[in-house]
């Protein structure tokens, strides 16, 4: 008799034991998608800084451009500071096409994301708009004298 108890509960202990080790991997399956979902939108949010670096480093060249052109007008000879002028405005220009293509064509899809991502519209328009801006002050940069 003692030994069909002892196995009445060594059965009951072993029954227990799956019931656990069965919500165990329900839960290790769950925190796995969890895990992949926020990857994917890491992924997005560094694209999205990527894309605001490029921005900020055209915006930065662009200005600059503008600034070397005005500020070493009697320093340098005059065809030194409107190619100075000239390069970091074609450079700013390279920046905002850069942010627009790294921004659209991804190298790699991440899993589908939670997060949503910016619209292509809308930053077409908008780097569009700055290499237009960029273009304009690379002619009057190198037009004036």
């Amino acid at each position: 008799m003692d030994d069909d108890k002892a196995a009445a509960r060594t059965h009951q202990k072993i029954a227990q034991s799956a019931a656990v080790l069965k919500d165990s991997a329900v839960e290790q399956v769950d925190s796995a998608d969890r895990r992949t979902e926020l990857a994917a939108d890491r992924t997005i949010l560094a694209a999205e800084r990527t894309y605001a670096a490029w921005v900020r480093t055209g915006l930065a060249a662009l200005a600059s451009g503008v600034g070397a052109r005005g500020l070493l007008v009697d320093v340098v000879p005059s065809w030194l500071s409107r190619s100075a002028g000239g390069l970091l405005a074609l450079f700013a220009a390279f920046c905002f096409v850069a942010a627009v293509w790294r921004e659209i064509a991804p190298s790699v899809r991440p899993p589908t994301p939670r997060v949503r991502r910016l619209p292509q519209a809308l930053l077409v328009a908008v780097n569009g708009f700055l290499v237009l801006v960029a273009l304009a002050a690379l002619i009057g940069i190198v037009a004036t004298d």
